[in-house]
Formats: structure tokens, sequence, C-alpha cells
């Protein structure tokens, strides 16, 4: 197929500047820039292909057990609905945390304004241990209309996929997809820590965070050492009041980004870790490490 497509830069050639006065360095870089994003849109679609044809993935064998909007219990199955697929996430507000992550909050407040067109394709749920009505509660406040939120019971679900681990919780983008009458995993966000290049973080690509692809497009771009998944200080008080190296980090990302006026200084924010043989936390309604520091949500979004 890309032996049939046109030449980015012939593409680009094409390229009619909107404003006058360029100069003809920023026009040559301007093109240049025009035939790479050329390229880079091939590259997402073929990406997205080669993901469309993944082979079946594993059975999901386990009973795991959900309570949904209603309150009534449910299997996973029953999360789909008369749909195939169930895109889910699950975010970091269990029942030990005073407030949900700031950056779950920031992904699940981005998507909201589009789920009621996604629900019209495939399901979409927020998952969490803490209960239906708290999560909901807090989507009210938010102002949030068009989210799904189911709780977890018990923390296998949690435990299983490695969410729960000794620092804290985490979170995972999964989608599922209808088998028959059993469910199979389609996908699921992988890359850890390890899969970082040096001086970024291993955020997924295309990053679906409406945050970060927004300030992508701007001078300055995000925040240089932010990551775009959890964050170590919603699992980790600070055992001094000396500042850390993210403390200016966080002070360029109120600048640049109102939302986060919320967040606490001393942010650090990092990947999901590798696999743990530690033990896990305590089950459902017992303290986490570092829970007993509230990690307030971007409240100006």
């Amino acid at each position: 197929m890309d032996e049939q497509l046109t030449a980015a830069a012939d593409m680009a050639a094409h390229r009619q500047p909107a404003f006058p006065g360029e100069s003809a360095d920023y026009a040559k870089a301007r093109q240049d820039l025009l035939a790479a994003e050329i390229e880079f849109r091939r590259h997402m679609t073929r990406l997205t292909a080669q993901r469309q044809a993944l082979p079946p993935g594993p059975l999901i064998t386990k009973d795991y057990r959900f309570k949904d909007e209603q309150g009534f219990e449910v299997g996973l199955i029953d999360l789909f609905g008369d749909k195939d697929v169930l895109v889910s996430y699950y975010w970091m507000y269990g029942p030990e945390r005073e407030r949900p992550c700031p950056m779950c909050t920031n992904w699940i407040g981005a998507v909201d304004g589009n789920a009621a067109d996604i629900k019209q394709r495939v399901a979409y749920k927020i998952l969490s241990r803490s209960p239906v009505e708290r999560q909901f509660a807090f989507a009210q406040e938010r102002g949030w209309r068009n989210t799904d939120f189911i709780q977890t019971i018990g923390d296998d679900y949690a435990r299983d996929l490695d969410l729960l681990q000794p620092d804290g919780e985490y979170p995972a983008l999964i989608v599922y997809r209808r088998d028959g009458d059993q469910v199979r995993l389609f996908w699921m966000s992988e890359m850890g820590r390890e899969m970082a290049d040096p001086g970024q973080d291993p955020r997924d690509a295309p990053d679906i965070a409406a945050l970060w692809s927004i300030l992508d497009l701007t001078p300055q771009g995000r925040p240089t050492g932010i990551r775009s998944c959890a964050i170590d200080h919603c699992r980790h008080p600070r055992g001094s009041g000396d500042p850390s190296p993210d403390d200016a980090i966080m002070r360029q990302v109120r600048r640049w980004v109102p939302a986060f006026a919320g967040m606490t200084t001393g942010n650090q924010i990092s990947a999901r870790p590798r696999r743990s043989s530690a033990p896990y936390p305590a089950a459902s309604g017992a303290a986490l490490p570092g829970s007993d520091r509230p990690c307030g949500p971007p409240d100006n979004i």
C-alpha cells in the first residue's frame, strides 16, 4: 500500500501559507515538518491496523465480580451491555484515598466529553475499588455527565493486574472483546518504566491524554520531566520539607496548565513499576502507603 502513496515531501509542497510575511527559514522548516507530520499520520494508520490485526487474546477465565451503576453485582461480560467491545480504565481512587489521582481525573474528564459518542460503538466503563456512589459524587463535583462508574468487588481484579503494589495503586487502560459468552483480552497498555527513552516517560503511543497532546502543539511543549501516567506523590508522602527537583516541574505545570493548581508541591510522577515480588497492600478499606496524604484533583479544567 505504501508504494502507491504520494511521497510525503511532494504532498507537503502543496502547502499554502495562511498568513503573509513568512521568512524563507520558517517556510522551509514548516514544509519539512508538514512532510514529517504526513509520515507520522501514515505510521499511526499502520500502527492502528497492526493493533486491529492482533490474534485472539487470552480468555479471561476468572470470575471477577463488580457492582454496576444500579448497585447490582455483575460479571465482566455484563459490563459489555449490547456491545462486543469494552473499553475500561481503572483509576486511582481506592477507598483509602481522600481524593483521586489528578492525572486520572484529567484523563477521565477529557474523555467524558466524548463518552456519549464513544458508547455508540463500544462499552466504556471506569473501574475503581471505591463504591459507585463515591465515584459518582466526585463525577458530579467535576460536572461529568457521560461516564459510567463500576466498583470492583474485592481486590482480586486490581491485584491480578499488578495495580496494587507495596507503594500504592496504579491505573490501567484495557480493551476487552466479547467472544460468544466469554471475554478475551484485546489490548492493554503495557508501556512500563523500562520502555522509556532517555529523558522521556513511557507514555502510550499515541498518547490518549488530551492534555499532553494539546501541549505538544505549543512552543513550550509538555513540561520537562512530566509523566503522563501515575503520580508518586499519590503513593509516597514525602518525609521532609525539603523541596524536590520536581517542585520546579510542578511550578511550570501550574503556569502552563491552570488545571494543576490543586496539586501540592513535591509531586513526582512515574510509570507503573515492574512486577514486584513484595506482598500486596492490605485488602480494600485498609490504608495503603502514602494514603494519609490527600492528592487533590486538578480543579480548574
